[in-house]
């Protein structure tokens, strides 16, 4: 009989990925919410909760697994799913452990120094002033947001300020239903103290950025594979991820090495995690920037493509108690690549390339676009953002080469037509 495999926040792509999987005729797909029910700063956590637990109450057969590839609220809803269910599943406060921001370097610092100085700051303070031991330039954001949103680098006090003014400005959002979940956890005074709409100070480090990805079943956690996270000149933005990863054998052993203590710190087990890094190969050194308790789906065409079987394979895997087995080095590329095409300054959308443009373009340069803004949209108001910049447009690459890799791209670039009004 196939088994029933509940996702949270199903997509079209992931999905067809999904479809793909070894053994995929022996499960059977559901979506549970919504997409858009479950976006990170637009969605309440105690009504997903009670709308995840109605659908599944209301299911008519066997629920053998829940699981989901999105940040926050997803993440939090998983264990507390899966324990209502009986179901594998890492503990909840393994989870937030690793997405409190604060609570996280206070744990991996019990494991490694590969982090940067870190201390908190109260956005809502009436002089908020920069922790005892770091000076500018450095990086502030809430101790719990997505995707680089309300992150800013800060070189200054006039910088520090425009930054907190921001941040207070949207820092509830996320903070808000992010308390709901502190709720059912034990965390130690200074991160209760803290909350969840406190703000984390870091120093500015640097180098090459990149992502472990792996998982924990049981005891011994593995790792599957290592992603570049090339950014755009000059910026804090990604340019694109590539697969697999640039770096020296010797700087792969001693980020995986640090991820993996860590995982064991956090407690995780039964899931998959990604933990970015920067990375100086030159001088050996490494810091960890975050510990997310999940697999990146923006990486899993990236590992179908060169390995032959996407990393949702480990999450489903996972969530119905098996132990995962990822291939390598057996899929049809040698590399392969998301990148974003983004704009850099604030705008109205007053044309997106058409459906048949964007079937011309992936026909004819073998790729797969997927828009992300729309006609109409006031960039700023739009969900695919970071503080810095606004996406347009993803495009996936797989290539037999970097150098076809990047003409396929520049390709992509030049064939889609975005026009943008200034505001």
């Amino acid at each position: 009989m196939a088994e029933n495999v509940f996702v949270l926040g199903l997509d079209d792509g992931n999905a067809e990925l999904l479809r793909r999987l070894p053994g995929a005729r022996d499960h059977r797909i559901h979506g549970l919410l919504g997409i858009d029910e479950v976006r990170i700063g637009r969605s309440d956590f105690r009504r997903c909760l009670a709308r995840a637990c109605e659908r599944l109450d209301s299911f008519d057969g066997p629920i053998d697994a829940v699981t989901g590839y999105w940040d926050f609220p997803v993440t939090s809803l998983v264990p507390i799913l899966c324990e209502r269910y009986g179901l594998p599943s890492s503990s909840l406060e393994s989870i937030v452990k690793c997405e409190h921001k604060y609570w996280s370097r206070l744990e991996q610092a019990q494991v490694t120094d590969a982090y940067p100085r870190f201390g908190l700051v109260d956005p809502h303070a009436e002089a908020p002033r920069l922790p005892e031991g770091l000076t500018f330039p450095l990086w502030l954001k809430p101790v719990k947001s997505s995707s680089s949103k309300l992150a800013y680098r800060v070189t200054d006090d006039r910088e520090f300020a425009e930054a907190l003014r921001h941040i207070r400005a949207g820092i509830g959002e996320v903070g808000g239903p992010f308390d709901a979940v502190l709720e059912r956890v034990s965390p130690p005074p200074e991160v209760a103290k803290a909350g969840a709409t406190a703000c984390l100070a870091e120093e500015a480090v640097g180098g090459a950025q990149i992502t472990v990805e792996g998982y924990r079943h049981h005891h011994e956690p593995h790792v599957y594979g290592v992603v570049d996270s090339v950014r755009y000149p000059g910026t804090s933005s990604f340019l694109r991820y590539r697969y697999p990863s640039t770096l020296p054998e010797e700087s792969v052993r001693l980020v995986t090495d640090i991820a993996k203590a860590v995982v064991v710190r956090m407690g995780l087990r039964s899931t998959t995690f990604d933990i970015e890094f920067f990375v100086e190969p030159g001088s050996g050194r490494a810091w960890v920037l975050e510990v997310n308790p999940r697999l990146s789906q923006s990486h899993a065409r990236l590992f179908e493509a060169v390995d032959g079987v996407s990393n949702l394979h480990c999450m489903v895997s996972l969530a119905l108690g098996k132990e995962p087995a990822m291939p390598r080095g057996q899929g049809p590329a040698a590399v392969a690549a998301k990148c974003f095409l983004r704009r850099f300054t604030d705008g109205i959308v007053q044309r997106v390339p058409s459906g048949e443009e964007i079937a011309a373009v992936e026909r004819e340069v073998g790729v797969i676009v997927d828009l992300t803004t729309r006609r109409g949209n006031r960039l700023a108001d739009q969900y695919a953002r970071d503080s810095y910049s606004y996406e347009l447009a993803d495009i996936h690459i797989a290539a037999g080469s970097e150098s076809e890799l990047i003409d396929k791209y520049e390709r992509c670039v030049s064939a889609l037509r975005f026009e943008i009004g200034d505001v």
